[in-house]
């Protein structure tokens, strides 16, 4: 199954992300461009949402309209992914939302599940993963494997601030149907799983380090 990557290059998206980026943005700002450059890319990643043809009366007269046939579930993974929930929610404000909580080992790079809340089913629904950042791919694949056991059909859409090669390639090996909106994909990864030119510790910068 393909993962399909498709870089947002919209003069919006890249005049906040190039804010993101930059170390001496304070946390206050970091939050407000991240979080605008995570409605941007969700404008784009919900364009397949299927539409149901309705009538609404209008203050002159009856018109012809459409609606959301199914609303969509959208999954942050904690803690960075909640830095883009709030632009999911103004969105889509009938939208469910679950949580997936992944940290990572820093010794292994390798992904450590600590929540799972999910609606019961997902047959059916488009489900949306929010995690500005793709390193390693550990996080998102053990994320996505969990969607499909709840019975998510693919594509699964992903949203993402960054996204590194190396993390791409692994999700490709995994055999996942992947659809991935992204304001860019950087140039590697480094020595501790950081993507590079990245933006940091995208969870850090939000919320602070924890002690």
């Amino acid at each position: 199954m393909p993962v399909r990557v498709e870089v947002v290059a919209h003069p919006l998206v890249q005049d906040s992300l190039t804010r993101v980026r930059d170390k001496s943005t304070p946390n206050a700002l970091f939050r407000q461009e991240l979080e605008r450059v995570g409605m941007l890319l969700l404008v784009e990643a919900t364009r397949r949402l299927a539409l149901t043809d309705v009538t609404v009366d209008t203050p002159l007269t009856t018109t012809a309209g459409k609606t959301l046939t199914t609303q969509p579930v959208v999954i942050p993974v904690l803690r960075a992914g909640l830095g883009f929930v709030h632009a999911a929610q103004d969105l889509m404000p009938n939208a469910d939302v679950g949580f997936i909580g992944i940290s990572r080992d820093e010794a292994t790079f390798q992904p450590k599940p600590y929540v799972n809340k999910l609606p019961e089913t997902l047959a059916g629904r488009l489900c949306i993963v929010l995690d500005p950042m793709l390193a390693t791919g550990g996080s998102l694949a053990h994320t996505c494997r969990l969607l499909l056991e709840r019975g998510a059909d693919g594509p699964i859409v992903v949203v993402c601030a960054l996204a590194a090669p190396e993390g791409i390639a692994y999700l490709e090996k995994e055999g996942l149907d992947l659809l991935i909106y992204t304001a860019s994909v950087d140039e590697r990864l480094n020595e501790h799983a950081f993507i590079v030119p990245g933006l940091g510790d995208a969870g850090d910068r939000q919320f602070g380090a924890p002690h």
